[in-house]
């Protein structure tokens, strides 16, 4: 009854229980979500169990497992089923807990473990928790037991080394930790063992050598270690004459490949794949004349392909990417490969394929990758000779020729097309037509010209960016289309399109990414952009476009990245981006447009912001001070992982540009941890507000170019991971905090032509910078040539901008002087401008004096 719905049929098991001479139990992928008690099992002769691939899980909703501050759970009586979620121990405050007069059991129900006829049980990829059971020891005639894709995390038991009728282990895709147990070796009866995709780790046990009868071993996945050269001696008793599959991949096995490794004569899959082995490919390998998959790729193994390689006439797929080989391969390397239909060689240090042009494959390959290989300026005429790919990668190859119209048969059914980073020229054909469900075609960077082709409804991934395609996108988007378009990636970026964006988005639903920046499209954003559900990132940037942000971009909710740049885009900031608008936004580029007005507080609301760009353009008013509310700005990011749109994982990322230091950067495998905001160039008055501090994972701040005045924040030191910060060309005022001396990571830093004053404070970092991040102030110490003596410049300059203790005494200091001098100017020489017999008394007075003076003088 496998693949039937039987999500209601809560009684499954009570009317399975009816049947006590059933031998065989099918339910795998039927939706079960209850795994009942029973009190008595009547159908113990059962042989064959499957209940893979259900949903079983407790009937206490998992949510409820998140109310950590929950004080107190009554659930007793209340008809529970199934096991515990393994989420409870989140409940960290819970002080009574009452799931009584319930039927909940173990992660498997106790009436499995009475079922001690069972030959085979499948209970995979059922979310299972917690140790294996050891009611399973009780299955004394299991030939077959598959455990695989749950959520066991203990070691693996012992006990479970001693079913002694077990001929097949599937336990990958768990969390089982610890060690292989030298207990393996009661194992000989198992003929496949998988162990594959846990936490185990070590080395290789020496006991596996002598299993006999072991055929498979996969415990790829894992954290195994020691040099590969052992991993092989351990493997190398009798079992060296019977393993028909070994997959030690993803791992931690370093060292050199040993020529031991020719000795399994029986080998047909060698998976080592994701290791740090290094050195060269042995030769012995070419004596594994059964091999049907070989994988090497991602480790670092050096040197020359050997040319006995091509002597492998069984080899069905070989992976080889991701290396560190170089050479030559010629057609020798591949004379009796007659079975190849897949060759993964991509990323090597520099690998040259220099074959007669008239060569013709002894293979018909369905899939081929060799970014980064030497082809020559040539297309390759050979792969005219092959059927058809599905998966065809030739990018950064050379290829310095036009593409053959023969090309595009052998390529009709093709999911992955990818011939990027070449010196192709010529045109494409007017209509790109692919048959396959989902084709992803990347031919950018290249020099491909004349107009963009029409594509089938197929296609989900295009990137024609970096050619010199030209004319308007019209035809290309408006073109009518007999079904939906599942186009979910549209790359026409730097090439030398025109005209207006037409107004037929409408066409194209499931669009994730836009970008049609650096073109020569002029004319509004059309409204209907704005209504593609999907959209996550659109750029425009570095065209002619005018109006102002259409409004209807608040609909799409899920956009990360929105970069209209570089342009001549009119009005002001829109007030609806804001946090519930757009809560994903975490890349807003607007710079080098004619925006005006003041940079609106709801910006402050998104939460998701990393880049803040709104340079360049007629911003006035002030910084508002609800900066500090960009809390993706707060926080240091600790996941570097790319943000990758493409079915292929990494190879289409999102990215974006910056102007740090005075140069433009793009940002795509490592964008998730650039934080800036640039407000440069502006007409922005007012003080740089406190608030600006509190964003402690702030990486770039550029407020220069504006009229800011007052001080720098006292507080600034506090931006610990501050690289670069330029606040020059402003009227800011006062000292420079000392707390500025603390930031360690600052690289780059420009308070030139401002009016500051006192001593540079001393730190290794502000030391190091040029003088020329300082001109244009009253400052004084290194890194500047003036000194700060006292006479000229003491310690403490007081200026109006001061709020420390002591300034506050010496404005009282001050401030009684002024008053004194006041009051004396206005006491006494006020009279005597305005009373006349005062100041002709006062004048009779100093002549008085005058003439006695000089009377003395002269005697």
């Amino acid at each position: 009854m496998s693949h039937v719905n039987l999500s209601v049929a809560s009684d499954w098991l009570t009317v399975i229980n009816s049947l006590p001479s059933l031998l065989e139990l099918h339910l795998s992928e039927c939706t079960l979500q209850v795994f009942p008690s029973l009190s008595s099992v009547n159908f113990t002769s059962l042989s064959i169990l499957d209940l893979s691939w259900n949903i079983f899980h407790s009937a206490i909703p998992k949510w409820v497992f998140s109310l950590r501050n929950l004080i107190s759970l009554d659930l007793s009586a209340t008809d529970v089923e199934g096991p515990l979620p393994g989420g409870s121990w989140n409940l960290t405050s819970l002080k009574s807990f009452d799931v009584s007069l319930n039927y909940l059991n173990s992660s498997l129900p106790d009436w499995i473990f009475s079922l001690t006829s069972l030959v085979s049980l499948n209970l995979r990829n059922n979310g299972f928790e917690g140790p294996i059971p050891i009611g399973l020891h009780n299955l004394t005639h299991i030939r077959n037991l598959d455990l695989s894709e749950n959520y066991f995390n203990s070691t693996i038991p012992d006990w479970l080394y001693n079913l002694e009728s077990l001929q097949n282990l599937d336990l990958h895709s768990n969390n089982l930790q610890g060690l292989i147990s030298a207990a393996i070796k009661n194992f000989t009866s198992v003929s496949t063992l998988d162990f594959s995709h846990n936490e185990l780790e070590a080395k290789i046990s020496k006991e596996m050598g002598n299993l006999c009868n072991l055929k498979r071993i996969s415990v790829e996945g894992n954290k195994l270690g020691g040099t590969i050269s052992e991993a092989f001696e351990s493997l190398s008793g009798c079992l060296s004459s019977s393993l028909e599959s070994l997959s030690l991949g993803g791992n931690n096995f370093s060292g050199h490949l040993p020529d031991k490794v020719g000795k399994f004569k029986h080998l047909r899959v060698l998976q080592l794949e994701g290791n740090l082995i290094s050195g060269p490919i042995p030769s012995s390998l070419c004596s594994l004349s059964s091999l049907v998959y070989l994988d090497l790729a991602g480790n670092q193994l050096t040197g020359m392909i050997p040319e006995c390689i091509g002597n492998l006439s069984k080899l069905e797929r070989l992976e080889i990417g991701y290396n560190m080989l170089e050479g030559v391969l010629t057609e020798v390397h591949f004379k009796n490969l007659t079975s190849l239909r897949e060759l993964y060689a991509s990323n090597n240090h520099r690998l040259t394929l220099t074959v007669s042009p008239a060569w013709v494959p002894p293979f018909r390959l369905t899939a081929l990758e060799l970014r980064n290989w030497d082809l020559g300026t040539k297309f390759p005429l050979w792969l005219q000779s092959q059927d058809y790919f599905w998966d065809l990668d030739l990018s950064s190859t050379g290829i310095a020729d036009s593409i053959p119209t023969w090309f595009w048969n052998i390529t009709s059914r093709t999911m992955y097309l990818n011939l990027s980073h070449n010196q192709i020229g010529g045109e494409l054909p007017a209509d790109l037509r692919f048959s396959a469900q989902s084709t992803m075609i990347y031919l950018g960077s290249n020099k491909i010209k004349g107009s963009l082709p029409c594509i089938t409804a197929n296609v989900s991934e295009l990137d024609l960016s970096n050619n010199s395609f030209s004319g308007t996108i019209s035809r290309f988007l408006c073109n009518p289309k007999d079904e939906p378009n599942r186009l979910k990636i549209l790359h026409l970026g730097e090439n030398r399109l025109s005209g207006e964006i037409p107004d037929c988005w409408m066409k194209w639903k499931s669009l994730r990414v836009i970008k049609l920046g650096d073109n020569n499209l002029t004319g509004k954003v059309p409204i209907s952009i704005g209504y593609l559900p999907q959209l996550q990132s659109l750029h425009l940037r570095n065209n002619s476009l005018s109006g102002g942000v259409p409004e209807s971009l608040k609909n799409c909710s899920k956009l990360l990245t929105l970069d209209f740049g570089i342009n001549k885009f009119v009005g002001s900031i829109p007030v609806w981006m804001t946090g519930s608008n757009l809560p994903e936004l975490k890349v807003l580029g607007l710079r080098s447009n004619m925006l005006k007005g003041e940079i609106p507080p709801e910006l402050c609301s998104l939460a998701s912001l990393q880049i803040l760009d709104v340079a360049d353009n007629n911003l006035s008013g002030e910084i508002p001070k609800c900066v500090g509310n960009f809390k993706a700005m707060t926080t240091q990011e600790i996941s570097a992982h790319p943000i990758s749109y493409s079915f292929y994982y990494g190879e289409f990322l999102e990215n974006a540009f910056a102007v740090i230091k005075g140069r433009e950067i793009e940002y795509d495998t490592i964008l998730r941890l650039a934080t800036s905001i640039d407000m440069s160039n502006n007409d922005i008055s007012g003080g740089i507000p406190e608030e600006v501090t509190a964003l402690l994972g702030l990486r770039s701040l550029n407020l220069s170019r504006n009229r800011l005045i007052g001080p720098i924040p006292n507080k600034i030191g506090d931006m610990q991971v501050l690289e670069s910060a330029d606040l020059s060309i402003n009227h800011l005022a006062g000292r420079i905090p000392p707390s500025m001396s603390s930031m360690h990571f600052l690289n780059y830093l420009n308070l030139s032509n401002n009016n500051l004053s006192g001593e540079i404070p001393l730190s290794t970092q502000l030391q190091s910078l040029d003088a020329s991040s300082f001109l244009g102030n009253a400052l004084c110490g290194p890194p500047l040539p003036e000194n700060c003596s006292t006479e000229r410049a003491p310690p403490y300059i007081l200026n109006k901008y001061d709020n420390g203790s002591d300034g506050v005494k010496l404005d009282e200091l001050y401030l009684s002087m002024v008053i004194g001098f006041v009051v004396t100017l206005v006491g006494v020489w006020g009279p005597l401008i305005y009373i006349s017999s005062w100041r002709q008394a006062y004048l009779q007075f100093l002549d008085h004096m005058f003439q006695a003076v000089s009377g003395k003088l002269c005697k």
